[in-house]
């Protein structure tokens, strides 16, 4: 049996996943929360065996920073991580944080418990890029990322290069990449465009860390 905690905050999209996942004979939800920041106590409460997380959820927790809660003290745990938002970095941060498996909610009701069924057999799924991405976003290091959020953020060259500890030379020329590996030939273009199709979220998904020059 698959014994599974939910975590979303929409109340209604909450109540529609554990009915379409208790209807399984081989499913039932121990605990369907709004905010994913119980998400760890949840599954301890209940001996959960899975969790299904959004990515964010109510008082702004995140079920990427769940999920590694849940990995790192119970590692036989699995972990499906859901969201609406093609945030660039969202899959990323989910493999990091040991996440198996990955949808978007944009999938029906069958899919999803396919894709929880193989993840409790120890198979992982994860998205291919979205069809509305940027044309060469996946090739973005982690850096160039950072550095296009902070232009969709509206910092200039100076304060990129004072936020992740680089020299404003560096900044110039990654943004060179940038636009190189999009086919953009303006950064500003690029942020609107990326902000309007909701690959980069501004504040969110910045690694926090010293970027290498």
């Amino acid at each position: 049996m698959i014994d599974m905690v939910i975590a979303e905050d929409q109340a209604m999209l909450r109540d529609s996943l554990a009915c379409a996942i208790d209807m399984q004979d081989d499913m039932h939800v121990v605990a369907a929360i709004a905010d994913a920041a119980g998400a760890l106590s949840a599954v301890e409460k209940h001996h959960a065996n899975l969790a299904l997380l959004d990515v964010c959820t109510e008082n702004d927790s995140s079920g990427i920073v769940a999920a590694a809660a849940i990995k790192e003290a119970h590692p036989d745990v699995r972990v499906v991580i859901m969201t609406g938002m093609p945030e660039i970095t969202f899959v990323e941060q989910a493999r990091a944080a040991g996440v198996d498996s990955f949808i978007y909610k944009n999938v029906g009701t069958a899919e999803l418990i396919a894709v929880i069924r193989s993840t409790m057999e120890g198979y992982s799924t994860f998205p291919r890029p979205q069809s509305n991405a940027l044309s060469g976003a996946a090739a973005l290091t982690q850096t160039e990322i950072d550095i296009l959020r902070l232009v969709c953020e509206t910092k200039t060259r100076k304060e990129i290069a004072q936020e992740l500890y680089l020299s404003e030379g560096t900044v110039k020329r990654h943004i060179s990449e940038i636009l190189a590996k999009t086919g953009y030939d303006n950064i500003l273009r690029l942020a609107v465009h990326a902000v309007a199709s909701g690959l980069i979220i501004p504040g969110m998904g910045r690694t926090g860390e010293q970027a290498e020059e």
